[in-house]
């Protein structure tokens, strides 16, 4: 059988595309008309095709490159993966049973060009390899070494363990960040809306009694009248300078310079230091569990790091490491790898259980990292609401004021 990319028309002529298996062209042409489908287009993915994919990544552009599966699909896919192989199928077939299963047409485009590859002749590294933006690097150099030592399936478990986690991770942050996202911007929103809409209205009033106004009045009429007058400028301004950022931000320059800030302010230094260091033990965790050398491993985790400044230091400490240093001394030169990551990963060189180790530094790092964002999160719910009233006291006092200095004036 072979994969085979197909475009049809629909019963109501809308144009449909997809991937499918099958021993021929004819077969494939077949299928599609059983399923009320008029083919149009039925391509072979063969090698020439593959070749062509290849060097369309290279220049950017092209299918492969483009095609993406989400990392709840990769985890799903991976543990279904796992779960065929373990159960004494082959390579071949387990990637024929994933086909059949999958509903996105995104995953059955890449596992049917996977399994073409591998009909073919190539390695299974080989094959994912040609998808980057579907299969992180550690992915790709775990299937390596579970293809070399034999326990693919044991490998593919692991991963899928971490792939598991990694998800579940990003999800408890996203959904932890909501509430004070949508708290923020009902904020600015309600003070937006009193200095333009309520503000002006109150002020004719003091306006037309010719009475001298406090201070704090005269500075909150300013405000309002900025707003009113120069409103959609600031938020041009706004805009403009978020547009500044993004691009001064893809200098490589710049943003090491602000990485290492973020080491330095005592605040975001355990936070940002937090996040990449847990997922670079997890990730080398994955790798020396799975068989991968340990200098490979060390190069590859570099890519799941983001800070600039510790994605350099681990870096050399690789490079020391590849000279003869002890992997818990290179960590510890740099000062920016946890005490805690050092020590275990100086217990597991000791015991000869690095992997264990690592795994169990990882687990810690992302337990505190997880509670410490929860007390973040609880810290700024209170104080936005204290800004918040803060902000609205300000405005109610600017207008009760001149009230009081009325009645005063009258009595």
């Amino acid at each position: 059988m072979g994969a085979y990319e197909y475009k049809a028309l629909d019963l109501r002529g809308r144009t449909k595309k997809g991937v499918s298996s099958g021993d021929s062209a004819r077969q494939i042409r077949q299928k599609l008309r059983e399923q009320g489908l008029t083919p149009m287009n039925v391509v072979p993915i063969s090698e020439e095709v593959a070749s062509s994919r290849r060097s369309a990544r290279t220049d950017g552009s092209g299918p492969v490159r483009r095609t993406r599966i989400k990392i709840g699909e990769l985890a799903v896919i991976t543990r279904q993966f796992a779960t065929l192989l373990g159960a004494g199928l082959t390579v071949e077939e387990s990637l024929s049973a994933l086909i059949q299963q999958a509903e996105g047409h995104q995953v059955k485009s890449v596992m049917s060009g996977i399994r073409s590859q591998v009909t073919e002749g190539h390695s299974l590294a080989d094959a994912v390899s040609r998808y980057p933006r579907s299969f992180p690097e550690i992915y790709m150099a775990s299937v390596a070494a579970g293809e070399q030592s034999g326990n693919l399936d044991e490998v593919l478990e692991r991963l899928a363990d971490y792939i598991e986690a990694r998800q579940g991770i990003q999800q408890r942050i996203g959904i932890a960040l909501i509430y004070p996202i949508i708290l923020t911007v009902v904020a600015v929103l309600i003070v937006t809306g009193l200095l333009t809409y309520v503000v002006p209205q109150v002020v004719k009033v003091f306006e037309d009694t010719g009475q001298d106004l406090p201070l704090l009045t005269e500075m909150l009429i300013t405000v309002s009248q900025l707003l009113l007058k120069y409103g959609g400028w600031l938020i041009g301004l706004v805009l403009l300078t978020i547009l500044v950022v993004f691009v001064a931000l893809k200098n490589e320059r710049i943003r090491f310079a602000l990485h290492g800030t973020f080491l330095k302010l005592p605040g975001i230094r355990r936070l940002s230091r937090g996040v990449n260091t847990a997922r670079m033990s997890r990730t080398l965790a994955i790798m020396a569990g799975s068989g991968v050398p340990l200098l490979s491993a060390m190069r590859s985790s570099e890519g799941v790091i983001s800070n600039l400044v510790l994605r350099n230091n681990l870096n050399e400490a690789a490079s020391e490491v590849a000279e003869g240093v002890s992997i818990n001394r290179a960590l510890a030169r740099s000062g920016n790898f946890p005490p805690l990551l050092v020590q275990m990963v100086a217990s597991g060189e000791r015991s000869g259980r690095l992997g264990e180790m690592l795994d169990k530094a990882a687990n810690a790092m992302e337990k505190e990292l997880e509670s410490r964002i929860a007390v973040l999160v609880g810290l700024f719910e209170p104080a936005m609401i204290l800004i918040m009233g803060g902000v609205v006291l300000v405005i109610v006092l600017a207008i009760l004021l001149p009230i009081f200095d009325l009645n005063q004036l009258i009595g």
